[in-house]
């Protein structure tokens, strides 16, 4: 009897070990939406890789995203030192609030500025859901007295109120991609996101127009555009800072020395503790 108690409880320890040795990838396709697309949309990535000459999956992500123009670029690499390849280009299905930050709890604004992925929600009402870091250090500094609000979302079902909305058939590959970079090591996808793509003259026309000279909104998007352009330029991630108002601070690929560059090699990210005082903030 004591033998087989003991037998018993070696066999439940190793099913308890097993199951906190789970990779992140089998803990998400336990649920079932996740679940059901997997081996048909992982099979479907996974040739698209190839045909672009791209190593399937990829290892780290890079996502960016531009409001007036209702994209979602995707953007890999499968080495620290390597740069960024774009993927793929998702429609925005749907969009709410104007151009400018979000700054308040409400205001229907889609965020612009520096974040990363921070939740993964496979059982979300919008059929799947990866979350945004919003507010971050400087949309809290930037709101003032006003609650900046909260639960921005990459998701599916192609509605909104200040998220990023796709179809559900592009949120299973986005998500998908996401949750192999995570089971892979990235802690942290960098997620980008731009009143507009700096390099088309219609939407840089129409973002002119709807901004008064004295909109508070303009510096603000100076500072994105030198992000914007420097990762253009470079396919390397800037190093984004802090200062201790909540203005970002842009550490330029193309201004920085050879040293610099191999020593944030794997760092070009921003970090998940939102600190200021000149700190990057790492998402890798």
């Amino acid at each position: 009897m004591i033998r087989k108690l003991a037998w018993t409880a070696l066999l439940s320890g190793l099913m308890i070990s097993q199951g906190f040795a789970q990779s992140f990838l089998q803990q998400q396709l336990q649920a079932p939406v996740f679940n059901a697309d997997y081996d048909a949309k992982d099979s479907v990535l996974k040739k698209e890789f190839e045909a672009k000459g791209l190593t399937y999956p990829a290892r780290f992500l890079y996502l960016r995203s531009f409001k007036y123009d209702s994209r979602l670029e995707i953007w890999v690499k499968n080495n620290p030192t390597d740069t960024f390849t774009l993927f793929k280009t998702y429609r925005i299905c749907a969009l709410s609030g104007t151009m400018g930050p979000k700054r308040r709890e409400g205001d229907r604004q889609v965020p612009e500025g520096f974040y990363y992925i921070n939740e993964f929600n496979p059982r979300s009402t919008y059929h799947l859901a990866l979350g945004l870091n919003y507010p971050n250090f400087s949309d809290r500094v930037r709101a003032g007295q006003s609650k900046p609000g909260g639960g921005i979302y990459i998701h599916g079902s192609c509605v909104t109120v200040g998220c990023i909305p796709l179809t559900n058939p592009q949120i299973d590959e986005v998500y998908l991609l996401a949750v192999h970079a995570r089971n892979l090591g990235q802690n942290f996808i960098p997620v980008h996101i731009f009143p507009v793509q700096f390099n088309n003259q219609k939407s840089v026309a129409y973002l002119e127009k709807v901004s008064a000279s004295e909109d508070p909104s303009q510096q603000f998007w100076v500072v994105l555009k030198k992000a914007y352009d420097d990762f253009n330029a470079t396919h390397r991630l800037p190093v984004v800072l802090y200062d201790g108002k909540g203005n970002y601070v842009i550490h330029e690929n193309s201004r920085r020395s050879e040293s610099e560059k191999q020593v944030t090699a794997g760092a070009d990210f921003l970090a998940p503790k939102d600190r200021p005082g000149g700190q990057a903030i790492k998402s890798l």
